[in-house]
């Protein structure tokens, strides 16, 4: 046991950033809200980052704070901000200021508003991971670094995570979100597609996004031209 009260120590996370194209707060809690009923499971109470590259001028950044909590997210940091008096705002609001610095450090997932954010640190490949076991709803498996393979059923509610690629030999009812630090050579593979979400680099598509002659069949999920590309696997 350590003779200290606390330990300091550096990790990684991964988060939804929300990215604001309107600073009115009314507009931002409903797109938030519209957004949060279409993936409860993944969106609801999630902890976000406020990507503010897009904004200009003035901007009550208390209101937009409650705009966002009102909708059940809880706001961790801003990203995106150039500009120094908004900057000043920004922490007058006591809001902390992420600095991406030249090498991002901001895992992104699913996003709220748009898409492509901030991205890991660059690490070395690490082996496969492999999992011949079902997948049961609310199990999040993160393949760091790496590919993921699971040969068996993923059942709704569960979440797979990779930053290499994934591929799925079994029925698919979950979360897939390969290239997860931001890798858009990434692809899902499956077998049988019944996916509530499936995501490449921060791009996604939910269950009823995911065009008709795809689902349920067997498909091979790529980014081309930075849109979401379905093709079939066979």
């Amino acid at each position: 046991m350590s003779n200290t009260p606390i330990e300091l120590k550096g990790s990684s996370f991964t988060l939804s950033v929300v990215h604001l194209h309107d600073s009115r707060p009314e507009v931002i809690q409903q797109a938030l809200e519209e957004k949060i009923a279409q993936a409860p499971a993944f969106l609801k109470h999630a902890p976000v980052v406020l990507n503010v590259a897009s904004l200009e001028g003035a901007v009550n950044w208390q209101q937009i704070q409650h705009a966002v909590i009102s909708t059940g997210l809880h706001v961790v940091g801003i990203s995106g901000c150039k500009n120094e008096s908004l900057k000043a705002a920004i922490t007058d609001a006591g809001l902390p200021l992420l600095n991406e610095g030249k090498e991002k450090v901001v895992r992104e997932t699913t996003p709220v508003i748009s898409v492509q954010d901030t991205v890991p640190l660059v690490a070395p490949y690490a082996q496969t991971r492999f999992i011949d076991t079902p997948i049961r709803s609310g199990q999040r498996i993160y393949a760091q670094n790496s590919d993921l393979i699971v040969a068996s059923h993923v059942s709704a509610g569960a979440e797979l995570i990779a930053d290499g690629n994934i591929h799925i030999y079994g029925m698919m009812r979950g979360r897939a979100l390969a290239g997860a630090s931001g890798n858009t050579d990434t692809h899902i593979f499956c077998t049988h597609l019944h996916a509530e979400l499936v995501s490449i680099a921060g791009e996604y598509r939910l269950s009823d996004e995911i065009p008709a002659d795809y689902y349920g069949k067997a498909i091979r999920l790529n980014l081309n031209n930075g849109a979401l590309s379905f093709q079939p696997l066979y």
